[in-house]
């Protein structure tokens, strides 16, 4: 063997060690209450945490996590949607996998269920869940909801539809301050995604608030110290971009120009926008952005992307990806390598 071929197998291995390392060193981190953005992501059970493109809720002070579950050997014919829930937003306990079955109408060999988002209707007692049903050709451009008694299971498929006869792809989910809660939607024709709000049992989408007139998808919205804050990912597919943000004094807007929410270069740091989560402590509100980093060819691998932002004044800032914990009493947060 020649020493050119030595050398190369040498660095090889020192690469597959130091990325062995890294997902070991993750592990440890989570284990000490600290989230670690791009790293391995495992559940009590010490399974990869499957909830893609997901949605949190809090009830009382359980955070319960829903998303894509796209785990490796499920059955083809059905969709399933992950939950977890957790007291600290770090260690998370597996629930179940929610299943369904094609709806009628859709080629049960060929369909799509995406970003579940899932509200609990303080009124009704009910889980409501709102997601993006499409064929495979994404020709169809729907919501679907399901809605149940219980968060981890008994979702029923109740109806799916194009709101306000509008095409409807990338979902997004709200509950503002006081409450009202929020459907965000992509609408490709319109080059843009609208803001609409749902009715009082949260079975329907009731009144479009606003459309935001930016050819966007992935959105998501939060309301922090008096303005509101959009963010939304440029249509490329499975590759990540440079997300925006935009301000407003009113969900319903106008909307200020879009501004890059990370240096261009990054492409967001290599995710996609999912949710904007805010945690109100005792202290202080922090605004976490929750991001997909997209493995197309292993999408059980995609990983997760959540951060503090730097917000406050119409500004909105991702910063470098880094270890971080948070305090969910206080809302606080600390950086672990400082």
């Amino acid at each position: 063997m020649k020493i050119k071929d030595i050398a190369i197998i040498f660095i090889l291995l020192l690469f597959a060690a130091v990325i062995s390392c890294q997902v070991v060193t993750g592990q440890q981190l989570q284990r000490r209450g600290i989230i670690t953005p791009g790293s391995l992501w495992l559940d009590n059970n010490r399974n990869t945490i499957q909830a893609h493109g997901g949605g949190i809720i809090l009830v009382g002070s359980t955070y319960y996590w829903f998303g894509e579950d796209r785990a490796q050997g499920l059955d083809p014919l059905y969709k399933y949607v992950g939950c977890y829930s957790s007291e600290d937003l770090v260690h998370w306990t597996f629930l179940s996998k929610i299943k369904f079955a094609a709806p009628k109408g859709f080629d049960p060999h060929h369909w799509v269920l995406e970003r579940p988002k899932v509200y609990y209707n303080r009124k009704t007692k009910k889980y409501v869940m709102y997601f993006h049903l499409d064929d495979a050709r994404y020709k169809a451009a729907e919501i679907g909801i399901a809605v149940s008694n219980d968060v981890d299971s008994g979702y029923q498929f109740v109806k799916h539809f194009r709101p306000f006869g509008m095409e409807s792809r990338d979902i997004g989910q709200f509950i503002d301050d006081d409450g009202t809660a929020y459907l965000i939607f992509e609408s490709r024709p319109t080059h843009g995604f609208v803001i609409a709000r749902l009715s009082d049992d949260y079975m329907s989408v009731e009144k479009k608030m606003c459309l935001v007139k930016e050819p966007l998808e992935g959105g998501a919205l939060v309301h922090y110290k008096g303005l509101y804050y959009v963010i939304g990912s440029h249509l490329t597919g499975w590759n990540p971009n440079s997300n925006v943000y935009a301000t407003a004094k009113k969900v319903s807007g106008p909307w200020s120009p879009f501004k890059n929410m990370a240096p261009s270069e990054t492409n967001t740091y290599g995710s996609q926008s999912t949710m904007l989560l805010k945690v109100t402590g005792t202290k202080k509100a922090t605004v976490i952005y929750m991001g997909d980093i997209w493995k197309p060819a292993a999408q059980w691998d995609s990983r997760y992307l959540w951060m503090p932002l730097k917000i406050g004044k119409g500004k909105l800032w991702l910063p470098k990806p880094e270890p971080w914990e948070i305090n969910i009493k206080t809302g606080f947060v600390k950086f672990a390598n400082k």
